[in-house]
């Protein structure tokens, strides 16, 4: 039986993975989606200081 990681390995280099790994990139390149992540990140970090 395969491991979680492994499964998730195959998956990623299939036609759907790729499909979804190239789609993610387009959104990351995005500055309003860039600005989004710092954002949570910076509140995230906040949150662990306490």
């Amino acid at each position: 039986m395969a491991t979680l990681t492994q499964r998730v390995r195959a998956f990623l280099q299939g036609p759907q993975g790729r499909r979804l790994v190239d789609q993610g990139r387009r959104e990351l390149a995005k500055p309003e989606n860039q600005r989004r992540l710092r954002g949570l990140f910076s509140r995230l970090q906040n949150r662990r200081r306490y």
